[in-house]
This record gives C-alpha cells, sequence and structure tokens, in this order.
C-alpha cells in the first residue's frame, strides 16, 4: 500500500530560532522537533514566556516535543527519585500544552547502563498515570524505543505500549542496533506491527553508533525500514541529525525514497485491497 507523504521535521540544532526557522523553510522542512534537556527546561514564569516567544517564531511549521532528560525514570526504584522524575515529567506535559503541543516524546532507561534501578510494575503504573494526564491536557504521551534496556525489546516495548497506552515515537536507528535486532531473535517489524495505529512519530537516520546518529550512505540503508513505516499512519518523519550537511545528505535519501515511490507501478494486491502484505506480530 502506498501510504501518505508525511511531514518531515528536523530538530532544533540551531540556537537562533529565526535562522532554523529560515532553514527549515528553504529546505522544504514542515517543522521542528523541540528538544528539552533538564538543564535549558524553564524555571521561572519570565524564562516560560521567552520560550513561548521563540516557539511562536517558527510559525508556521509545526512543533513537537521531545524530553532528553538523563536518568528521570518514573519506575526508579528510589521512590524519592520516581515521585521526582513523575513531578518533573507531569510539569513538562504542562508547559508543552502551554504552547500549543500535541505531542511529548519520554524515554525509560535513557542515560542508564542497566534497568537494575528501576521497577517494571511501578514504571507500567506511573506511566499509565502520566498518559492520562497528558491526555487531560491534549498532549499524547509518546514512548522512544531505545538501543538498550526495556525498550529496545520488542516484546517488552510492546507489553509497555499495550498496558499503558502509550503512543510510539520509532527510533529507526535504535532498532536497527538493539542486540535482540543484531542477533536475529527479532526483527525491525517487530517494533511496529504490535501498535501500528500508536506510531505518531518516527527518528529516521541510519544508526546509532558511539552515542553518535550516522546518516545512510545510501537508500539501500533504510529503504526497508522506510517502506515499513508507510505501512503505518504516521505522519511525522524527524530526520533526527543535527549536522547540516548529515542531515541534508538524509533528506535527499529520503526525497529519493518518495521518488522511487512514486515511480512504482502497484502491484495487484495493492492496486485492488489496498491493503499491506501481512506481517507477522504478537499473539
Amino acid at each position: 500500500m502506498i501510504g501518505i507523504q508525511p511531514k518531515l521535521a528536523l530538530c532544533n540544532f540551531m540556537e537562533d530560532v529565526d535562522a532554523l526557522k529560515d532553514f527549515a523553510l528553504s529546505g522544504g522542512f514542515d517543522g521542528v522537533d523541540w528538544t528539552f534537556t533538564l538543564e535549558d527546561l524553564p524555571r521561572t514564569p519570565l524564562q516560560e514566556s521567552i520560550l513561548q516567544d521563540r516557539i511562536s517564531r517558527l510559525k508556521p511549521l509545526e512543533v513537537r516535543y521531545h524530553c532528553a532528560f538523563r536518568e528521570v525514570d518514573l519506575g526508579d526504584v528510589d521512590a524519592f527519585r520516581a515521585a521526582e522524575a513523575r513531578k518533573i515529567l507531569r510539569d513538562t506535559c504542562g508547559l508543552v500544552s502551554g504552547l500549543g503541543g500535541k505531542y511529548m516524546t519520554i524515554h525509560m532507561g535513557l542515560g542508564r547502563d542497566s534497568m537494575e534501578s528501576l521497577h517494571w510494575e511501578r514504571t507500567l503504573n506511573c506511566l499509565e498515570d502520566l498518559v492520562a494526564y497528558g491526555r487531560s491536557h491534549g498532549v499524547r504521551v509518546c514512548l522512544e524505543n531505545l538501543a538498550s534496556g526495556w525498550s529496545s525489546r520488542p516484546e517488552l516495548f510492546e507489553r509497555l505500549i499495550r498496558k499503558t497506552g502509550a503512543g510510539v515515537t520509532l527510533d529507526i536507528g535504535h532498532a536497527q542496533v538493539c542486540p535482540s535486532v543484531e542477533c536475529q531473535q527479532y526483527s525491525f517489524e517487530d517494533f511496529v506491527f504490535p501498535h501500528e495505529r500508536q506510531v505518531f512519530n518516527a527518528h529516521i537516520y541510519h544508526e546509532e553508533r558511539n552515542d553518535s546518529h550516522v546518516p545512510p550512505r545510501t537508500l539501500k540503508d533504510v529503504a526497508p525500514r522506510l517502506e515499513l513505516l508507510m505501512e503505518v499512519p504516521c505522519d511525522w518523519w524527524v530526520l533526527e541529525l543535527r549536522e547540516e550537511s548529515s542531515l541534508m545528505a538524509t533528506r535527499r535519501i529520503v526525497e529519493e525514497f518518495f521518488d522511487s515511490r512514486m515511480s512504482r507501478v502497484p502491484t495487484h494486491e495493492e492496486a485492488f485491497t489496498g491493503l499491506p502484505l501481512s506481517v507477522g506480530g504478537f499473539s
């Protein structure tokens, strides 16, 4: 099935928002995926007002939000740290709502070498609570799959999404290098099709190596994963590279992918049923 072409977004990799807006519009981008860290969250009403002004200057670009909070986990075994994480994420959800945002991506286990300091049931309960809190504020809370930890394992990621109602931010570079895919126990499809209707955002690059995002060298590097993404109703692709030449090289490859789909003759099944080929998932 040939899906609807998604919006393409870039990260807020320039400090000057006017320059970022000009670059995005001249490059044909549709939006900005705005990353927060703990250090740059507004702490006062004045700082929040300044942030609101910066975001408003990005119009008409759409803006979605990405919380890169290291070791801020709802399921921390330390009750105090778990409560602190709950407050930070709820406050950020309120901030996103106040900025007019509709989507907020969070992580689980970001910055941790292992998941031993996290409690599974507490994680589920608190994530479900945050998802509900976001919904009450008009914000869809989405969980990103990481390259390691629980969210790097498709069978656990599926449970986290199904049991909490969270949306999915699908990082195709993390999925490419996670141990369960590299050893061929699972495949990329297993991150997608158990919850294809819940995939709202995608991060596009080739793979993550040494904490760096590597751009695709050719279309072949990413084409199979992009084809699968076109089978789900995800309309937001973030080209997640923060260096201009890598970003634009990836942009050219994505455009090549779109062009190749437009010129391709649909198969008999695509033309007459409009349905994708079945892909195995979880029972």
